[in-house]
C-alpha cells in the first residue's frame, strides 16, 4: 500500500465575474476511487484546509459520471473531503505520490502558494511520482528540479488546452493559460482533440489533459507506482 497525498485548491472565485469556482467534481471523485479501489491510502489538503470550494459547473447534471454520483452516496468520502489539511501541516516526506486534481480555482491559488511549492518542491526535486490534470498543470509554472531548472523543461506533458479554454470562454478571465504557462517553460506540450482523453507519462510525471482524462492519469500514477 502506498501513501497518496491529494492537493485541491481553496479558491472560489472566477476573477472579478462574481461568479464562483474551485475544484472540478470529476477530477477529484474519478483518481480518488481508483485509488482506493487499489488499496492504497489516500491524504486530502489543501491550502485553507477543511472544505475545499466545488465548482459548480463541476456539479451541473450534465457534468456526472459514475464516479461522481459514487461520490454523492458515500459519507465517508464526503467526511474525508469536507476535512482536508491545511497544506502547512502537511509533511510532504510522508507520501509516496501526489495528485493533483484541477479546476479553474487551481490556477490561482496553487501556483503561488508557499505551503503547495514547498510540497511539490519535495517531489520535483527527488523526482518522486507526481501528477495533475486539467488546470492544475498550472503548478508547474514557478516549479524547479533539484538543479533549480523549470521542472517541466524538456520533459512531455499536457494540461489544460488554450482551445478547451476558449470553449468555456474564460480566455480573458484566468491570470494565465495553462498551455502557454507549460510552453513558456519548455516543456514538449502535446494535447489530444478538445474533451477528449489524453494522459501524458514522463518518467515519473504524469499529466492528464482535461476531466475526461482523470481516472487513466490516476492509473498512471498507480503504474508509476508499482514500479518503484
Amino acid at each position: 500500500m502506498s501513501a497518496i497525498l491529494m492537493v485541491l485548491t481553496s479558491h472560489d472565485q472566477l476573477g472579478d465575474t462574481g461568479r464562483k469556482t474551485g475544484f472540478w467534481l470529476e477530477e477529484f471523485a474519478a483518481p480518488y476511487y481508483v485509488f482506493v479501489d487499489a488499496g492504497q491510502q489516500v491524504t486530502l489538503a489543501s491550502p485553507a484546509g477543511g472544505q475545499p470550494p466545488l465548482d459548480p459547473k463541476s456539479d451541473d447534471e450534465g457534468a456526472q459520471t459514475e464516479a461522481t454520483r459514487r461520490f454523492k452516496e458515500d459519507p465517508a468520502a464526503q467526511q474525508a473531503l469536507a476535512t482536508t489539511l491545511r497544506l502547512a501541516d502537511v509533511d510532504p516526506e510522508a507520501y509516496d505520490a501526489v495528485f493533483y486534481p484541477g479546476g479553474h480555482g487551481v490556477v490561482w491559488d496553487l501556483p503561488v502558494d508557499e505551503d503547495n511549492l514547498r510540497v511539490l518542491r519535495s517531489f520535483t526535486t527527488t523526482d518522486r511520482p507526481l501528477a495533475a490534470v486539467c488546470h492544475a498543470p498550472a503548478i508547474f509554472r514557478d516549479a524547479v528540479d533539484a538543479q533549480g531548472e523549470p521542472f517541466v523543461k524538456g520533459r512531455r506533458v499536457t494540461g489544460f488546452t488554450n482551445t478547451e479554454e476558449e470553449g468555456v470562454e474564460l480566455t480573458e478571465i484566468v491570470p494565465f493559460l495553462v498551455e502557454d504557462a507549460l510552453r513558456a517553460n519548455g516543456a514538449e506540450y502535446s494535447k489530444g482533440p478538445d474533451w477528449g482523453a489524453h494522459v501524458i507519462r514522463d518518467g515519473n510525471l504524469v499529466t492528464g489533459q482535461n476531466p475526461a482524462s482523470s481516472a487513466a492519469a490516476a492509473e498512471q500514477l498507480l503504474d508509476v507506482l508499482a514500479g518503484r
